[in-house]
């Protein structure tokens, strides 16, 4: 067996290409403002041109969660599937040049890698295009035993549960964690997708995982209530660790028999909120894995996700390293 490893990530493995645009562009192409939404392989062709100058960066929510965990000093690992094409290899060079510990094999064949094509307009809103292509071949075959078990902690995006062998992936891979003595950490990732496996997702929360991410919105989807303490109550009673963000409001984490009401960090101008949600995932399981205490696990996620909204892109443009020291201290 190898080294422990402070995290492992599941997710889909997308490069992200992410540009600025004016409301008339996303107009044009009839994109709605503030969403996701799924292309195929032509209209991603036709979408790039588009953007123009556009930053390319290994992306995916969990694969940006995981460059954060490298990036605040911690040891990540991640596993997701591409294509042996172009994009593949950019998105293998790029994770790996972040630190992150990346051995999935290409697919020899089928669908390219999959591209996520980011709009952020001047409000700071971002609209996505996502052409899922090889990520969705993800498997249980995919799943490397030992690079699980080498885990304290496993780290799951809710978008997983949409392709049927990924999701048989995640159920092999927890068994191992939980088996090994990790703890299954699971993102909600986007309310549409609650919508979609609600009832899988409820039996999965309440019975196989340990610390459960989700924004506002995630979580009274999930629990299908109308107010925030409603689906904090709920969530504390599925899981040991509830982390649960709320914007401009901060966050609340729940566990160790009490609840802490997180500050967000002080941001001077909002630029971009992509990625936001990706990287407090990061402080937090950094701090987790470190054995923190729950309140100072929320400060240093506040802490990550307030360094990404004040600039353009998911990946960390400051040194984030000296956040870790820093969470010792009320924001």
């Amino acid at each position: 067996m190898g080294p422990q490893l402070d995290v492992v990530g599941i997710g889909n493995a997308i490069v992200d290409a992410v540009a600025q645009a004016d409301d008339a562009l996303l107009a044009d192409e009839d994109l709605s403002k503030g969403s996701m939404t799924l292309i195929d392989a032509a209209r991603a062709e036709a979408l790039r041109p588009r953007m123009g100058h556009a930053v390319e960066v290994c992306g995916g929510s969990a694969a940006n969660t995981m460059v954060g965990v490298a990036r605040l000093g911690g040891v990540a690992g991640y596993v997701g599937k591409v294509r042996d094409d172009e994009v593949g290899a950019v998105f293998r060079r790029d994770i790996q040049d972040a630190g992150v510990d990346f051995s999935t094999p290409a697919a020899a064949d089928g669908a390219a890698t999959a591209r996520c094509l980011v709009f952020v307009t001047p409000d700071a809103q971002r609209t996505m295009t996502t052409y899922l292509g090889a990520c969705v071949e993800l498997g249980p075959a995919d799943i490397d035993p030992d690079f699980i078990a080498r885990a304290r902690l496993l780290y799951m995006e809710g978008y997983l549960w949409d392709p049927p062998a990924a999701k048989e992936a995640f159920r092999k891979a927890l068994g191992i964690a939980h088996a090994a003595g990790g703890r299954v950490c699971l993102s909600l990732s986007d309310p549409f997708c609650v919508d979609r496996h609600r009832a899988e997702l409820r039996d999965l929360v309440a019975n196989h995982v340990d610390v459960l991410f989700a924004n506002e919105d995630e979580a009274m989807s999930l629990y299908e209530v109308a107010d925030f303490d409603t689906a904090l109550a709920a969530a504390r009673a599925d899981c040991a660790i509830a982390a649960l963000t709320r914007s401009a409001k901060g966050s609340v984490v729940a566990g160790d028999g009490g609840v802490h009401a997180i500050e967000a960090a002080p941001v001077a101008q909002v630029v971009d909120t992509t990625g936001a949600g990706d990287l407090y995932a990061a402080g937090f399981l950094l701090g987790l894995a470190r054995g923190f205490t729950l309140d100072r696990c929320g400060r240093l996620a506040a802490l990550t996700a307030g360094e990404i909204v004040g600039h353009y892109g998911a990946r960390p443009e400051a040194d984030i390293a000296p956040f870790v020291e820093a969470s010792r201290h009320p924001l």
